[in-house]
């Protein structure tokens, strides 16, 4: 197996522990009326996408989400909260360093022992979801699970519905398709711009993601024979008939959609076995982003 598929296996387990967990990092979290930013790079910057949709939707206040290098500097927020696997990415801790004295900070990291200990006012280690493989796979949802559990939003069916994932066998025929789009709904959007992501670090895929009310504004004119469309969540009303008259093949996301990514993330390794690539070795990719001064 490689480090990938060890890793994405093990999502279960490590979502129970950060379940478990959240009550301690309670004080390290952001608090119900909080103005908060949840920023990120790559995979981290998709999780923090569905984490303001999801704190948002639970009313927990106004919540944002930016990539690290997109931070609007000008802009008023109580907390930001920062995802970031390695500790060590630049645009995070230029970020942090910036908002230091005058914007309460928190890190959610994988690793203590960086540069990002420092720069962060309240740091959340969730080491047991570190990674050896340079694609995120386990870290990124146990974070999401921390977060998921701090509005209270998780539940014990959300770690079945991960098994499922895991075991049940991926749809006929979609491992052989040519180009992949997943879609989303409110917090859904973050998880399929991160299964794209996944497929094109792992695989090399021609892949899309979007809103799913805005795949009728023009992408499904992609969508042919040999193409697949994925839901994570609930479909709007009549888009699987839609997708499924162009000929191309339509997955419907009947598991949590936090699960559903776990599926995707088998589909991304299976892609990547199918046309004899490693997913351990992504093109041009390294495990941090650490930009030369």
């Amino acid at each position: 197996m490689t480090h990938v598929e060890n890793e994405l296996n093990s999502q279960p387990e490590c979502w129970i522990r950060a379940a478990e967990e959240a009550e301690r990092h309670r004080g390290a979290l952001p608090e119900a009326g909080e103005r908060v930013a949840v920023v990120g790079c790559g995979t981290s910057y998709f999780m923090a996408q569905a984490v303001a949709a999801l704190r948002e939707g639970a009313g927990q206040g106004e919540t944002d989400a930016f990539a690290a290098s997109e931070f609007p500097d000008g802009r008023s927020y109580d907390r930001v909260v920062a995802l970031t696997r390695s500790g060590t990415t630049t645009e995070v801790l230029e970020l942090l360093r910036k908002s230091a004295g005058r914007t309460r900070t928190t890190a959610v990291t994988a690793d203590p022992g960086t540069p990002v200990m420092a720069a962060a006012d309240d740091l959340v280690v969730l080491d047991f979801a570190d990674e050896h493989s340079v694609v995120q796979t386990r870290f990124a949802t146990t974070a999401l699970t921390l977060l998921r559990t701090h509005l209270g939003l998780h539940t014990d069916a959300v770690v079945a519905d991960a098994r499922t994932a895991l075991t049940a066998p991926l749809p006929e025929g979609l491992v052989d398709c040519s180009q992949f789009t997943f879609l989303g709904r409110g917090w859904t959007v973050g998880l399929a711009n991160e299964a794209g992501l996944k497929m094109r670090e792992a695989s090399l895929s021609w892949t899309e993601a979007y809103p799913a009310m805005e795949y009728r504004h023009g992408p499904i004119s992609v969508t042919t024979e040999g193409t697949a469309t994925w839901m994570l969540g609930a479909a709007p009303d009549g888009l699987a008939e839609q997708v499924r008259a162009t000929g191309g093949l339509w997955i419907e996301g009947e598991l949590d959609p936090l699960a559903e990514l776990v599926r995707a993330q088998r589909l991304a390794v299976a892609v990547a076995a199918a046309r004899g690539l490693d997913p351990d070795r992504p093109r041009h990719l390294t495990r941090s982003v650490i930009l030369a001064p």
